[in-house]
């Protein structure tokens, strides 16, 4: 190993007298660039190398040469600032850097032929530097890697971009595709290439003027076109030909089908035509697929759009034409995800109009387009179409223009109907029958409490607390100043508590109840309460020993008592919480004794069967006194 690295640092001696020698580095410098390349030698040449290993030294050897390049460069500055000759031609320094930056990543390739990412490093580095091995290597890459569809989309865009092949990196793209024919990214930049140079050859043609309506560079065709303009009445149409000759139709057909192909073929890259077949292949292909409706009428919009208000009646027309796309489209594509397409739709145009100046044109039209967002709710009801987020659009959408009315009687519809189930519609309608009802005063009257009460009592009865969690939280806020409903509500929720039982992680309604009831009616009613819950969970009792902690800490000895009781109970169902453990000791060292401390920790080792995950500070000192205990 050792002579094969001398050997390879003997051969660097004439390139690092050269750089001394033109003064780009010092002594010292040069033999700390020795001993830097000594070191990744000597790690190239272990048993088994780290791919790691490759590339510290290729950054290595890339910064240094940076640094020699822009030493050169201030020497060259520093001569012609002196008024001296500079000599162009290369040095021993200028291309051995590039050539052992290249062999490393030879032999990094060597190791690790199968690495996609080091062969894109090699092959930016060749470009950057414009070598000659970039054909060769990119010949390696795609006998390695065929099977990746970003290897030939990279040799066709270097061909195409940089070698100026253009019939090579067609072939690249094609032969790709025969290998990856359902490949998206193959074919986008297959099409990205050939529109690129379609464009190029139309430039060139206009460059050159021989496309239509330039100069023409023939003075015999121009003269010989200009003829036949003038004797029109000479010439008769094929049209004509083919009534007066209907025996040889099929011929003079055939032949005016072969003129009109010679007389495109030359027009190809016209956009328009282009265009309007790409449409058509995309309509062929996609018709089935909401998004392309929702892409092609959002397309005639842009369109529209792109004149500004220049031209506002061909903005209408575009806007209506994109309606008539998704009618059609409703009627070809009849799904939820159409019907949602275009309801966005609609909306986009009402918010442009309202928000942005440029669509001034289509101001007296908002309130048709409202009406028409109606019924397109109204149609997607009676085709089976409406789902839970359209339902609530529908009845958001009412809500927001103020029509509370309107809202209120589409939410009892749909709650009614299929989407009964849906705990966002019976939220929605419960909210829209709470601002119907306090619009025109805070508080309700009799009627309408009852009638808020038994709406919220039949949905809260038929769902569960985690599923219900926002109509019980609304229900007891808008109940808080009626004691008649609020009692009412407090039942009401103990039956379901009892029921389904509280949720530890999302929810638990018992909490929630106890918070209400201490905001409402104080500490005391709130203790009562919580001993009247059917079987407390973790989270309530966590929140009731919270707020009686904190009463303790302000130096009440009930609430330090109740406290304990609350722990004591709490760990008698949970004794296996380590964190409850943990949260009892703090409060017994805090407003307690070193007693009840070291009791509870005697207490949490003998029950928590993985005593490893419970420790805190000062447990060491704790547990000499236990061991005292033992004694």
């Amino acid at each position: 190993m050792g002579d094969v690295v001398q050997y390879r640092l003997e051969r660097i001696v004439d390139e690092l007298d050269d750089l001394e020698r033109r003064g780009l580095f010092t002594r010292c410098e040069i033999a700390e660039i020795v001993k830097q390349r000594r070191k990744f030698e000597y790690r190239l040449k272990r048993p088994s190398p780290l791919k790691q290993d490759f590339i510290s030294y290729i950054d290595y050897e890339t910064q240094l040469d940076s640094l020699r390049q822009l030493r050169k460069k201030a020497a060259t500055r520093e001569l012609v600032r002196q008024g001296k000759k500079t000599k162009t031609r290369k040095w021993v320094s200028d291309f051995a850097s590039v050539s052992r930056i290249m062999e490393i990543y030879r032999l990094s390739l060597m190791r690790y032929k199968g690495d996609v990412e080091l062969w894109f490093r090699y092959l930016e580095f060749c470009r950057r530097r414009k070598n000659g091995r970039m054909k060769r290597v990119l010949a390696q890459v795609i006998r390695f890697h065929p099977k990746v569809p970003g290897v030939w989309i990279y040799a066709a865009a270097w061909e195409f971009d940089h070698n100026l092949n253009v019939a090579a990196a067609l072939a690249l793209m094609q032969s790709g595709l025969r290998m990856f024919s359902n490949s998206e990214d193959l074919w986008i930049e297959y099409l990205r290439m050939e529109l690129t140079y379609l464009n190029k050859l139309k430039a060139r043609k206009v460059a050159l003027g021989e496309d239509k309506g330039t100069l023409v560079r023939d003075r015999k065709d121009a003269d010989e076109k200009q003829w036949r303009e003038e004797n029109k009445d000479l010439f008769m149409s094929l049209d004509d030909e083919e009534k007066e000759n209907d025996d040889h139709g099929s011929d003079e057909e055939s032949e005016k089908k072969l003129d009109l192909f010679s007389e495109h073929a030359s027009e190809v890259a016209d956009s328009e035509e282009l265009r309007e077949e790409i449409l058509s292949d995309m309509k062929r292909d996609f018709s089935a697929d909401p998004e392309y409706w929702d892409w092609l009428a959002r397309l005639e919009m842009s369109e529209a759009s792109s004149t500004g208000k220049k031209n506002e009646d061909a903005m209408l027309s575009q806007l209506q034409k994109a309606v008539q796309l998704y009618e059609e489209a409703t009627k070809s594509v009849p799904s939820v995800m159409m019907f949602n397409l275009y309801i966005n739709f609609l909306m986009d145009i009402i918010a442009s109009e309202r928000g942005e100046v440029d669509a001034s044109s289509l101001s007296n039209h908002t309130s048709s387009y409202i009406s028409h967002i109606w019924k397109v709710y109204e149609k997607a009801g009676t085709m089976g179409c409406l789902t839970e987020e359209i339902g609530c659009q529908y009845i958001s959408f009412y809500t927001e223009l103020g029509r509370l009315e309107e809202a209120k009687k589409v939410a009892e519809k749909l709650c009614s109907g299929k989407l009964s189930d849906s705990v966002k519609l019976w939220l929605l309608r419960v909210s829209v029958e709470i601002r119907f009802i306090t619009k025109n005063s805070l508080s309700p009257c009799k009627a309408d409490a009852v009638s808020i009460f038994e709406l919220l009592k039949t949905v809260l009865t038929k769902m569960s607390i985690s599923e219900a969690e926002n109509l019980w939280i609304m229900a007891l806020k808008f109940f808080a100043n009626q004691k008649k409903y609020f009692d009412k509500m407090i039942e009401l929720s103990l039956n379901s508590v009892a029921k389904y039982g509280g949720s530890e992680n999302v929810f638990s309604l018992s909490s929630a109840v106890v918070n209400f009831i201490l905001q409402k009616d104080g500490l005391q009613h709130a203790r009562e309460v919580f001993l009247a819950l059917p079987h407390p969970g973790l989270a309530l009792y966590r929140n009731c020993i919270e707020l009686e902690s904190n009463l303790a800490s302000l130096g009440n000895e009930d609430s330090l008592i109740n406290a304990r009781k609350l722990y004591e109970a709490a760990l008698a169902t949970y004794d296996q919480e380590a964190s409850l453990w943990k949260d009892y000791h703090s409060l017994e060292t805090k407003l307690g004794t070193s007693e009840t401390a070291a009791a509870v920790y005697w207490c949490a080792l003998k029950t928590i069967k993985d005593c490893c995950i419970f420790y805190f500070p000062g447990s060491v000192i704790v547990s000499v006194y236990v061991n005292q205990l033992q004694f």
